[in-house]
C-alpha cells in the first residue's frame, strides 16, 4: 500500500529476503539468537496437543497476572499485527490520527478498513518528541509508539496520557517496551487512564515472528469487541504456549536482563557511528529501543555498499515523515557491530566517490 509515496506494507524483513543473499541482518527488530532453548522446548512440547482446539484460558490468565489485571482486560491476538486490524475493523471511530514517523500497519489497517486517516508528523528538530496539542482535539483515535519505531524515541508515559479524553481511544503501542531496562513509561497495566489500549508482542524480544502472538490490554468492552471481529481459535495452541512461557518470572528476569545488555550494546553502536559526524551522518536520540535511526548522506548508495558488504539495513524512507536519507538498524552484539562499522567506513567512502 503506497499513500503519498510511502510504501505502508513495506517492512524490515523484506531487506533480507529481496534476493536470498546471505546477509548480517541489521534490517529487522527482532533480538538475535532467538528463541532461546528453553523457550523451544516449551513450544515443541505443545506439538503433542494439535489435535485438540486451541484453549488460550491458561495463557490469557498468565498475562493478565503478569500485568495485574483481571482477564477481561486481556486478548491474545495473532501477533501486535492482528491487534491493529482488529482495531480498525471493531471500532467506529470518525477521525482516526496516527502519529509519525511509526510502525506502518496500524494506518494501513486502518486505511484498508474504509478508514480516511490524518497524520501528527513529529519533527527531527525536536527530536522526535510527541507534541500532544499537535494532535486534534476532535480526534476520536489516536496511535502513538512507545518506544517508537524507527525513531527509537522513549516518550514520557505523563506526556502520552495527556492524549487521553473522553470518548477517544488512545492506542499505544508498547511492541519494544520490554526492550527499555524497568520498563519505564509503561503504560501496561494501567487502568485509570480513559480510553486507554495498550498492546504488546512477544516477537521482538524472543524471536517469535514466525509464531505470532501478542496481546491487547484495555477495558473490558473495547476487549469484548475486539474479541467479536477475531475468527475463532486465532492463536494457536504452539503460540499460546509461548505466551504463558514468556510471562513466567524466569522469562522477565531474562527479558529484563536482556534489556540491559541491548542498552549496553545500543551505546557501543551510537558511539561507534558518531565517528562519522564529519560525513554528515546524524543519529535520531537519545535512543531507547531495540535499534537506532540515523541520518546520512547518500543513505540510499550506502545502504546498497553495506548490502554488497554483507549487511542489511533497514529503509526509513517508507515511513511517513522520514525521507531517503534515513536508515535504522538493528542493535546487535559489539563484535557484530565492529564488523558492520567497519562495513560502513567503506560504504560511506564508495558511495563518496
Amino acid at each position: 500500500m503506497r499513500t503519498e509515496g510511502h510504501d505502508l506494507r513495506h517492512h524490515g524483513d523484506a531487506e533480507v529476503r529481496d534476493d536470498g543473499a546471505a546477509l548480517t541482518d541489521l534490517a529487522v527488530n527482532v533480538r538475535a539468537h532467538t528463541p532461546p532453548v528453553w523457550l523451544r522446548e516449551r513450544i515443541a512440547v505443545s506439538l503433542g496437543s494439535l489435535a485438540a482446539y486451541p484453549d488460550g484460558r491458561s495463557a490469557r490468565a498468565a498475562v493478565a497476572q503478569r500485568h495485574g489485571l483481571p482477564v477481561e482486560r486481556v486478548l491474545l491476538t495473532a501477533g501486535a499485527a492482528e491487534a491493529f486490524v482488529l482495531l480498525a475493523r471493531a471500532l467506529k471511530v470518525r477521525r482516526p490520527v496516527v502519529v509519525h514517523p511509526q510502525f506502518t500497519e496500524p494506518e494501513a489497517a486502518l486505511r484498508d478498513a474504509g478508514h480516511s486517516v490524518d497524520r501528527v508528523l513529529l519533527r527531527e528538530e525536536d527530536g522526535f518528541r510527541l507534541d500532544a496539542a499537535a494532535v486534534p482535539e476532535d480526534a476520536d483515535l489516536v496511535v502513538i509508539g512507545n518506544p517508537t519505531n524507527p525513531t527509537s524515541v522513549l516518550h514520557p508515559a505523563t506526556a502520552i496520557t495527556e492524549l487521553a479524553r473522553p470518548g477517544r481511544t488512545l492506542v499505544v503501542d508498547e511492541a519494544f517496551m520490554d526492550a527499555v531496562p524497568g520498563e519505564r513509561e509503561a503504560l501496561a497495566g494501567r487502568t485509570d487512564v480513559p480510553g486507554l489500549v495498550v498492546l504488546r508482542s512477544l516477537t521482538k524480544t524472543w524471536g517469535l515472528a514466525g509464531l505470532r502472538v501478542g496481546y491487547v490490554l484495555a477495558a473490558p468492552e473495547t476487549v469484548a469487541d475486539l474479541e467479536r471481529a477475531q475468527p475463532l481459535w486465532p492463536v494457536s495452541t504452539p503460540a499460546l504456549a509461548a505466551a504463558e512461557a514468556c510471562v513466567s518470572p524466569r522469562a522477565l528476569a531474562e527479558a529484563a536482563h536482556a534489556a540491559h545488555r541491548v542498552a549496553a550494546d545500543r551505546a557501543h553502536l551510537v558511539a561507534g557511528l558518531e565517528e562519522f559526524a564529519s560525513d554528515g551522518l546524524r543519529v535520531a536520540g537519545p535512543a531507547e529501543g531495540p535499534f537506532v535511526l540515523m541520518r546520512l548522506p547518500r543513505a540510499a548508495a550506502v545502504r546498497a555498499h553495506l548490502r554488497d558488504l554483507g549487511f542489511a539495513v533497514r529503509r526509513g524512507d517508507t515511513f511517513p515523515g522520514l525521507g531517503e536519507e534515513w536508515l535504522r538498524l538493528a542493535v546487535r552484539d559489539r563484535a557484530t557491530v565492529n564488523s558492520f562499522l567497519q562495513a560502513l567506513d567503506r560504504a560511506v567512502t564508495l558511495a563518496g566517490a
